[in-house]
């Protein structure tokens, strides 16, 4: 069987966002959620919000998986920006949080950040990506 990677810049996001949904999900369970001191219905809600992240996380990674092999690029483009414009968000919301809550600490949000950053890059990478012309093969598997 062969399976032809199409774009592999949408190939390394994918990869990237469900190592981040591993890391995210390891990261909540064993330093963040066991450290909060507050009582167990905001102790229920802060981790199904912290695990929302982790499976949107995955969602994304799977998605871009798949993505990377679709050879039609044009029926892919929405969700991919689609994507970066909520990624784009989500660091608006990091760092802005952040900054009103605590400005001294935004170099906590560093290693968050640029991974996010990097993720968004590649994603914008593949959207920018031109098409194969002809001649010129594909990676396979």
């Amino acid at each position: 069987m062969i399976i032809k990677v199409s774009n592999f810049y949408y190939l390394i996001a994918g990869i990237f966002a469900v190592l981040f949904a591993v890391t995210h999900a390891w990261n909540g369970q064993s330093a963040v959620l066991p450290e909060l001191q507050v009582g167990a219905g905001t102790r229920t809600v802060f981790m199904y919000v912290w695990h929302i992240i982790t499976a949107e996380n995955l969602v994304f990674g799977v998605m871009f998986i798949w993505m990377s092999f679709q050879s039609d690029r044009s029926k892919v483009r929405f969700a991919a920006w689609m994507i970066v414009s909520l990624l784009s968000v989500r660091l608006m919301v990091i760092l802005g949080v952040t900054a009103f809550q605590d400005a001294s600490s935004l170099m906590d949000t560093l290693i968050d950040s640029v991974a996010i950053v990097i993720y968004v890059a590649f994603i914008i990478l593949g959207i920018r990506m031109k098409p194969k012309k002809a001649g010129r093969s594909e990676a396979t598997f």
